[in-house]
């Protein structure tokens, strides 16, 4: 900005603007926007800078002096009793405190007021008209002016309150009162919405906020009344005839003494600093909440402060709005690529037009499996939505389907493995294709990684360095033929001595000692994890046994199901998978199950499922595993309305936000000792 001359800043200005009004109108008219909120937060900031440059060349239908976009035809307007309008937006805990040092500058009262913290969710603002007590009107935003009339809609939600108070004991509200709020949808109701659409071959959506602000401005409320709306209040906009409160926090209350749903992580601090660490606290922990939020609100508890330090444009000087770092983002699918894993599974990936989200650099996503490419109608070329939300995997959630050019390619799945060109299989009833050759070298390191992980064999010193070095060296080509290494074979490796050597073969020796689940587990079965390989082994001594089993008899046990007997009894069944349980018997790899008496007979946990999340203070994840395997218990790794308890370390994922919403019981490490000892 600081090398344009004149003549192209101005050109800049106005090319922004209308980049801007045309996002606002996709955004807010169309419910269809081409641009992640990240990318349109950083255009608006350039337009600000110029303007805060050259404030002669602010006009009154710039962007920056809007709070929206106007009303789309096709709804009644309705005119707000005092303007709707947005926050400034921070994107650092520095920038809120010039904010706060500002207001400082402006009114010295400020130095008194507490603040208070609520979360910005990231839905669809409504505006809820109240008539002696009757819900008479809804409206949207819409510029901030004037809105749209959205009354049928809004009285299908089943949280907005069509009378207040809601009970007998409850405060009067004032003869008439307007009260603004958000309408979302839950994490989980998106995700039952969608998966309820796919199961009836009908369109999915691309994430709650786009599919909330359709359902609101739905012309049939019918259709709205089928959607999992809710709404969280938090300011009221008028009020004739009655007292209100006098600051935020008593808002709060008052509004939630009516009737109206309020944020339940929303705190009052008496400091900025108290105010900012809470805040910044939810920007590692937002997937916690059942709700989708794109950051924090900090607002000066004083409303009549706030009043009388006005605006700046058409943003009020006393709130904030301290904006996490984008989860989603708008980039190019340049290609779609295809992995495959330990157990043959093939798994598309999209090769992206690199991307930063939330502070990572983005090149990869997930793609999920075949079926969802096609369902999506997501190709090659798409402007597609990307999302990372914590340590999870970017993955593609959908195409932008009006920014095609029609140069765009469908893509076609493999026919062959892309690593050892040999025929993909597909299983009824599964989504998965599989490439079912054990020589695949794609599945050769994955399998051996496996193998000498800490859940099966646990051989340790044996890392995937080297695994890579034994099999590259081709001294390796199978699980078995770690048996049969020599010490020469590993000196000849580099980084091995002596010592080394040693240590390693010792391992690998010690693990023929290793019981039959771990062994079960480590061979790779599709579908036979920790889980199902204790259970098979408490069924079958010894691997002679399994194989000669039927699917009949596997689908007789508990939690083996059609699929994963089949794939028992196709793993037995192929002929190079009958070679390597061979030499793992000339190995001295071959053990024997634990009779019935040697098992323990205090099973406390028995009948439970637990899910875990997040780092245990005191034990890794597969110690917990075994904790409650050995106690009876089950071990999930999603949560459903099948589980019990989610048992929680730190920094826990969404498992937290869904386990809170199906009303699943929640420990800690502690919790669950004494769960144990107590049972």
């Amino acid at each position: 900005m600081q090398h344009m001359d004149e003549k192209s800043l101005r050109h800049r200005l106005e090319e922004l603007r209308q980049q801007i009004r045309e996002h606002n109108y996709r955004y807010y008219v169309l419910n269809a926007p081409l641009v992640s909120d990240a990318e349109y937060d950083a255009l608006m900031r350039e337009l600000r800078e110029i303007e805060a440059a050259h404030p002669d060349w602010v006009t009154p239908d710039s962007p920056t002096q809007r709070a929206g976009a106007p009303p789309a035809e096709g709804f009644a307007k309705v005119r707000h009793p005092a303007p709707i309008l947005s926050l400034a937006n921070a994107f650092s805990e520095q920038e809120v405190r010039a904010w706060y040092a500002r207001l400082l500058k402006l009114d010295s009262r400020v130095a008194e007021s507490g603040f208070v913290v609520e979360p910005k969710i990231d839905g669809l603002t409504v505006v809820l008209h109240y008539r002696e007590g009757r819900l008479t009107q809804a409206a949207t935003r819409g510029d901030g002016e004037v809105g749209e009339d959205i009354t049928a809609n809004v009285r299908t939600i089943k949280a907005v309150p069509l009378r207040i108070p809601l009970t007998a004991e409850g405060l009067l509200p004032p003869p008439s009162l307007v009260v603004r709020g958000e309408a979302f949808m839950f994490v989980h109701d998106f995700a039952a919405l969608n998966e309820a659409l796919r199961q009836a071959g009908e369109r999915t959506y691309l994430n709650p906020r786009n599919t909330a602000a359709g359902s609101l401005r739905q012309l049939d409320p019918r259709v709205t009344a089928a959607r999992p709306l809710t709404v969280l209040t938090y300011q009221i906009v008028h009020a004739a005839g009655g007292e209100v409160p006098a600051t935020q926090w008593e808002t709060l209350t008052y509004l939630r003494a009516l009737g109206f749903p309020v944020a339940e992580m929303a705190r009052r601090f008496a400091s900025l600093d108290e105010a900012l660490q809470y805040a910044l606290s939810w920007a590692e922990r937002r997937e916690t909440l059942p709700y989708e939020i794109d950051g924090i609100v900090i607002k000066l508890d004083d409303l009549r402060l706030a009043a009388d330090l006005g605006f700046v444009g058409k943003d009020p000087r006393g709130a904030i709005a301290l904006k996490f770092p984008a989860q989603e983002v708008t980039t190019t699918l340049e290609d779609i690529r295809v992995n495959v894993g330990r157990t043959g599974v093939l798994t598309p990936y999209a090769v992206l037009q690199p991307v930063e989200i939330g502070g990572v650099r983005v090149e990869r996503a997930t793609l999920h499996n075949f079926d969802y490419i096609a369902e999506k109608d997501i190709r090659i070329g798409d402007r597609v939505l990307v999302k990372r939300a914590g340590e999870v995997i970017p993955y593609v959630i959908g195409p932008v389907t009006a920014a095609r050019s029609g140069a765009e390619r469908p893509f076609v799945p493999p026919e062959t493995c892309p690593s050892c060109g040999q025929p993909v299989e597909h299983f009824p009833g599964e989504v998965a294709w599989y490439c079912v050759n054990a020589a695949c070298p794609a599945q050769r390191i994955r399998r051996l990684e496996h193998f000498v992980s800490r859940g099966a064999m646990d051989i340790r010193g044996l890392g995937i360095k080297i695994v890579e070095q034994l099999v590259q060296a081709g001294l390796v080509e199978d699980v078995a033929d770690l048996y049969f290494l020599q010490k020469e074979d590993l000196l000849g490796l580099e980084g091995f001595a002596e010592k080394k050597a040693d240590n390693l073969l010792s391992a690998i020796a010690a693990s023929r000692q290793q019981p039959l689940p771990r062994l079960l587990n480590g061979l790779g079965i599709r579908g036979v994890g920790e889980t199902m390989a204790a259970e098979l082994a408490a069924h079958y001594p010894s691997l002679d046994a399994l194989m000669t089993a039927t699917r009949e008899e596997l689908e007789a046990l508990e939690g083996v199901g059609p699929q994963i007997a089949a794939a028992i009894v196709d793993w037995f069944s192929r002929e190079h998978n009958r070679r390597l349980l061979d030499k793992l018997k000339a190995a001295g790899v071959w053990p024997q199950a634990s009779p019935p008496a040697a098992v323990a007979a205090a099973r406390p946990l028995e009948g439970l499922t637990f899910v875990i999340t997040g780092t245990l203070p005191t034990m890794s994840r597969a110690e917990a595993k075994a904790f409650i395997q050995e106690r009876g218990g089950r071990v999930s790794g999603s949560v459903s309305r099948q589980t019990d308890f989610l048992v929680v370390g730190e920094k826990p994922g969404a498992k937290l936000a869904k386990a809170r919403a199906l009303g699943v019981r929640i420990l800690d490490e502690d919790g669950l000792r004494a769960l144990a000892d107590r049972r």
